[in-house]
């Protein structure tokens, strides 16, 4: 019998947590042994889930880098400017690497982190979920059958929500490039890396891209609005509202996301949102906070055989994530809703409805993305207990070049030009090259 999988957390955030609950669920497969994370309720939180002992709780990540091994593999989900250095210093010690996305906010501390995991023996995955996701795997089983003959063009669109964008992005984490990342790597990274993937081995040729910050600005702050949402007189008429977004959703019984990010400190109830709105970021109105990034952007790429893609990213939508893309082949259509995926043939004038079986459990932590998040640790676990890096589906080197896409449209954007990628010449030598380049 195969001794579960030792792994410890490094981020007990909401990520760090989502991920953990995968032991809860097969403890015969996986086990959480150490947790690191500065504050104090997240990381007893975990302890108590997990039945952590006391001495392999760690406040800085780095006290794990000074003892001896003790584990397996760990899972990475700290702040994105935090992800480099312990990938770093943990993969030279011989634990394999779960990454939250992105690897980091620059292209070269992604090599430094793919360079580092290839020398020093250990697996990467990047939790780029989307390529678990078992309709977005359909959508490529069906694409490399050629049902749609040779794919021409990729249209893909991110709504990302008009209150998932204020959480996160105005009032939230992902606020301000300084302190975490551009919106395009910290949100759609994972769609750029989908456009990728779907292109078949192809190197992008050329990118450009343009996008701004929108509407959450000063200058439209409503007249007579306050500073934070609890204290405003038009705040009924707001639909970024804090009070609707998050106290409203309490009072409902919803704890879940977004109300329980608010609550770093203890378990969301009405007090303690209450509180958290009174003097915390997420209260503010979300036209007097330091956010900076795209609220909408749109990357365009051509690459090689003539495939051209387009991907747009809009803050203010009704759907929240549910993705949508059409693939034009020379054959027939393909199109994905966020549920179902049909396909249109141009011979036969008719379409196919196709459809994948997630086995994510309905009931459980990991049923986010579509049941993604389930599927990626089960890989992620299946490849450290078998030694094979195949079940991984988002392993270093072609993450590594997908992010890169993501730092060329975002230097197009900032330019106002479009990005020459360099010439190519066959898959596998333009993934060498361009690997080679970033190092």
């Amino acid at each position: 019998m195969v001794s579960p999988v030792d792994v410890i957390v490094v981020g007990a955030g909401s990520r760090g947590e989502t991920y953990s609950c995968y032991a809860s669920l097969h403890p015969e497969r996986m086990r959480v042994v150490g947790v690191a994370d500065p504050r104090d309720f997240a990381r007893e939180k975990l302890q108590k889930q997990h039945r952590v002992a006391d001495n392999n709780l760690f406040v800085d990540w780095r006290d794990i880098v000074e003892r001896e091994k003790f584990a397996d593999a760990v899972f990475i989900c700290t702040p994105d400017r935090h992800h480099k250095d312990p990938a770093v210093a943990l993969a030279k010690k011989g634990y394999h690497i779960l990454l939250e996305k992105p690897m980091a906010v620059s292209a070269e501390d992604c090599a430094e982190i793919v360079r580092t995991c290839i020398q020093s023996g250990v697996m990467l995955t990047v939790c780029h979920v989307l390529r678990y996701d078992p309709v977005i795997r359909k959508i490529k089983v069906l694409l490399d059958s050629g049902v749609i003959g040779d794919v021409a063009h990729i249209q893909h669109l991110e709504p990302v929500g008009f209150f998932h964008f204020a959480h996160s992005f105005v009032r939230g984490n992902w606020r301000n490039e300084a302190e975490s990342s551009f919106s395009l790597l910290a949100k759609s990274c994972h769609d750029i890396d989908l456009i990728h993937h779907w292109a078949g081995g192809r190197s992008c040729l050329k990118v450009s891209s343009f996008g701004s910050l929108s509407h959450f600005r000063k200058e439209n702050k409503p007249t007579g609005a306050a500073d934070r949402c609890l204290d405003c007189p038009v705040e009924k008429d707001c639909s970024y509202s804090a009070r609707k977004i998050y106290l409203d959703r309490v009072k409902q019984g919803c704890v879940g996301w977004p109300v329980s990010v608010i609550c770093p400190s203890s378990i969301p109830d009405i007090e303690s949102v209450t509180e958290a709105l009174k003097s915390g970021p997420y209260g503010r109105c979300v036209y007097q906070c330091d956010n900076d990034v795209c609220t909408n952007q749109v990357v365009n790429m051509e690459f090689e055989g003539g495939l051209t893609a387009a991907f747009s990213m809009v803050a203010f939508t009704k759907d929240i994530c549910n993705r949508r893309t059409t693939i034009y082949g020379s054959k027939g259509e393909l199109s994905y809703d966020g549920n179902e995926i049909r396909v249109f043939d141009f011979l036969t004038g008719k379409a196919t409805k196709h459809m994948a079986e997630t086995r994510a459990p309905e009931a459980f932590g990991l049923c986010g993305h579509g049941g993604a998040d389930y599927h990626l640790v089960e890989a992620f676990i299946s490849a450290v207990v078998s030694g094979d890096s195949s079940l991984i589906l988002s392993g270093p080197e072609e993450t590594l070049l997908s992010h890169k896409l993501v730092f060329e449209a975002e230097r197009a954007r900032l330019e106002s030009k479009v990005v020459f990628c360099g010439p190519l010449s066959g898959p596998e030598g333009s993934m060498k090259r361009r690997i080679e380049t970033i190092h």
